[in-house]
């Protein structure tokens, strides 16, 4: 059964229990988030006893707010509009990422999943030891996130930006660039400098690695077709990680009902699961036969 097949056979009772959206999961489970955060950064930020092993710990709770913005793109995690389109531009500032730009790219990609055309696909998969390893020291990433900043700017965005939309992105854009340049200042000509870059530049660059490879798993070897239970993987994983990434490892069943909230996919997999074609045992099982397959003819899509 595809994921069309499955989702007409919900009766509309349970269509409506499980697309409801609330305020109070996502604030409970932001306040989990932003307390972890705000706990390793005092750690770090105070050079507290091994301070040093909370910076990667940091890091990587950082990078996850990614999931968090991705969720707003959908309007999910809040019931509230202005509780979602806060979420969203907040984190978007963390991690270099506008979000305005972000939901036009992202409503890209679930348009045409993994299938020529979808944005995502811009950039390869790694195929090799080494591009693997470029992969994950995110040079490149960061570099084409500047470079998309500047372009909404200052040039024309990417076509998947709607025409009535790019004037937005435009001072989106903008007032980013203004933003970081208000911060740079503040970080030469005050004490904030050292606390921006013990707390959340070097922390981010250390923990965004673990992110690319929790992405890789999103749609890494899956075919190009448009089910969304063969072109998108689900990955098992344990209750840490799905907090982390706001129950985003169950991947197919968000990309087969993007309208669920995060804290009803996991209702949403209980009745999927037997669907599933694209699945993985946890994410060091799906790196280690990604890495595997390197050299052994198989296209990563």
């Amino acid at each position: 059964m595809d994921a069309r097949a499955f989702l007409a056979g919900i009766p509309p009772a349970e269509r409506d229990r499980l697309t409801a959206t609330a305020d109070a999961p996502g604030l409970r489970h932001l306040a989990g988030h932003l307390a972890l955060i705000l706990l390793l950064g005092l750690w770090t930020g105070f050079r507290l006893p091994l301070w040093g092993l909370a910076v990667w710990p940091l890091g990587i709770a950082l990078a996850f707010l990614f999931t968090l913005q991705h969720e707003a793109t959908h309007r999910t995690p809040f019931r509230s509009h202005w509780l979602n389109e806060a979420a969203g531009h907040a984190t978007g500032l963390v991690l270099v990422q506008p979000f305005l730009w972000f939901r036009a790219f992202h409503m890209a990609h679930h348009r045409i999943t993994n299938l020529p055309g979808d944005p995502e696909l811009a950039e390869p998969k790694p195929e090799t030891p080494g591009q693997m390893a470029w992969h994950l020291s995110t040079i490149g990433y960061w570099r084409g996130k500047a470079q998309v900043l500047w372009q909404n700017a200052f040039g024309t965005p990417d076509d998947y930006v709607a025409p009535g939309r790019r004037a937005a992105i435009r001072a989106e854009a903008r007032l980013y660039l203004a933003a970081y340049a208000l911060l740079a200042v503040l970080a030469v000509a005050t004490p904030l400098g050292p606390i921006l870059l013990g707390t959340w530049l070097l922390p981010l660059a250390t923990g965004f690695p673990v992110l690319r490879l929790y992405l890789l798993a999103e749609h890494g070897r899956c075919p190009q077709v448009a089910n969304m239970f063969e072109n998108t993987r689900t990955t098992f994983t344990t209750r840490a990680v799905r907090f982390l990434a706001w129950n985003m490892p169950y991947h197919a069943e968000h990309h087969a009902w993007p309208t669920v909230p995060f804290h009803r996919l996991p209702d949403l997999h209980d009745r999927a699961r037997d669907h599933l074609r694209q699945t993985s045992d946890g994410y060091a099982r799906f790196t280690a036969d990604y890495v595997k397959s390197f050299g052994q003819g198989i296209d990563a899509k």
